[in-house]
C-alpha cells in the first residue's frame, strides 16, 4: 500500500494548531466530519465548502478528497499509535448501493456492488474534473482516526480507486437471531491472495459498504500524528492548548504565561480553593500553547474534573477570581 503526502511541513504545523483550536472550542463534544474538514481547509488555505454526505468533501483545483473519520474507543492508557500496522473497519464507505436479490451467488452480487461503487467514484471524479477542467483529477480518501478524549489523532490519505472484482472473492454470512435482534445477512468480501476480509456489505437496516483499511506503520512519512491536549514537551513539562480568550484572561490575571508562573498559580489555587465546578464555556480564537510543570499537570487532573485543557484553564481562571 502506497500512502500519499497530505501536508507540507508548514501545513502539518498549521493543521495541528487549528486542530488544537477546534478541540478547545468543542468542550468535549463528539468530533464531527465538519470539524476535521474545517481544520484541513484552514491548514491548506483552501475554501471550506462544508461537509456533506451528498457530495465529495473537498473539491478544489483538481483535488477530490473524501473524508472518513473513525473513533477508536477503549484505548485507556495505550497511545493511538497502537493501531498502526493494523486493519480497521469503517462502518460505512457509502450507502449509495442497492442489492436487488440476496439469494444470488455471493460473487455475482459482489460484482454488482463493485460496479455501483465504481460508478459512484466515477461520478465524483467527473465533478472534480468539471470544477477544474484543465487538471487531472487527484482522487483521494482521507482517514482520520481519533479517540474519545480528543487528545491524539492519526491522519493519512490514499488513492481513491474502484476495487477490481478479479482480486476478490465473496461469501454470504448469516447472523442468527439473538434475543431481540433479528437475523441479518451480510456479504463478506476477501482478498484472494491474503485471505483477509476487505469489505462487508450489509443488507439489513440499510445497505452500505463497510471497508477494511490498513493503518500505516508509525515510520511512514505520510502518516500524520497530532497531539493537541496535555502534550509532553520533556520529562518535566506539559503543554496545554487553550483558547486565545482564556490565554488572554490568564495573562491578565498572572502577568505572564511562562511555565513557572502558571504552574505556581495552579498549585496555589488547588491548595486554596479545593474542588471547583464550572460548566465549560465555548471560546473563539486560535489556540495558544501554555507550558506547565508535570507536577502541576498531575495535580490539575486530579483536583478538577474537566473535559479538556481549555476547560481546566477556565477552572483555573475561576479559582483565581
Amino acid at each position: 500500500m502506497s500512502y500519499l503526502q497530505a501536508f507540507t511541513d508548514t501545513e502539518q504545523e498549521l493543521a495541528k494548531r487549528w486542530l488544537a483550536t477546534q478541540v478547545a472550542s468543542m468542550m468535549g463534544r463528539k468530533l464531527e466530519e465538519g470539524d476535521w474538514s474545517r481544520v484541513y481547509c484552514l491548514a491548506k488555505n483552501i475554501p471550506d465548502g462544508g461537509w456533506s454526505n451528498l457530495h465529495i468533501d473537498i473539491n478544489h483545483q483538481g483535488l477530490g478528497l473524501e473524508m472518513k473519520l473513525l473513533r477508536i474507543p477503549g484505548l485507556r492508557n495505550k497511545p493511538i499509535q497502537s493501531v498502526c500496522g493494523t486493519s480497521l473497519m469503517h462502518p460505512a464507505a457509502t450507502r449509495s448501493i442497492r442489492i436487488e436479490d440476496t439469494s444470488r451467488h455471493a460473487d455475482d452480487v459482489m460484482h454488482e456492488v463493485f460496479q455501483q461503487y465504481a460508478e459512484l467514484i466515477q461520478e465524483r471524479t467527473n465533478r472534480v474534473k468539471e470544477a477544474a477542467p484543465h487538471r487531472t483529477p487527484d482522487m483521494r480518501t482521507g482517514w482520520l482516526i481519533w479517540e474519545d478524549n480528543l487528545t491524539e489523532f492519526l491522519y493519512f490519505e490514499e488513492r481513491m480507486l474502484p476495487p477490481n472484482p478479479e482480486q476478490f472473492t465473496a461469501e454470504w454470512n448469516i447472523t442468527p437471531v439473538r434475543g431481540s435482534r433479528k437475523a441479518s445477512k451480510s456479504l463478506w468480501i476477501f482478498d484472494k491472495d491474503t485471505k483477509k476480509k476487505r469489505y462487508s456489505v450489509t443488507t439489513s437496516a440499510g445497505i452500505k459498504i463497510q471497508p477494511y483499511f490498513d493503518v500505516p506503520p508509525p515510520s511512514d512519512k505520510n502518516l500524520y500524528y497530532f497531539r493537541v491536549q496535555s502534550e509532553p514537551v520533556n520529562s518535566t513539562t506539559i503543554r496545554l492548548w487553550i483558547s486565545t480568550a482564556t490565554a488572554q484572561a490568564l495573562r491578565s490575571k498572572l502577568g505572564s504565561l511562562d511555565s513557572t508562573t502558571v504552574s505556581t498559580a495552579i498549585l496555589k489555587a488547588i491548595e486554596c480553593v479545593g474542588k471547583i465546578v464550572q460548566a465549560p464555556e465555548e471560546e473563539e480564537g486560535l489556540a495558544v500553547a501554555v507550558e506547565i510543570s508535570k507536577e502541576a499537570h498531575i495535580q490539575l487532573l486530579a483536583a478538577w474534573e474537566a473535559v479538556s485543557d481549555e476547560h481546566h484553564a477556565q477552572l483555573l481562571l475561576k479559582a483565581l477570581a
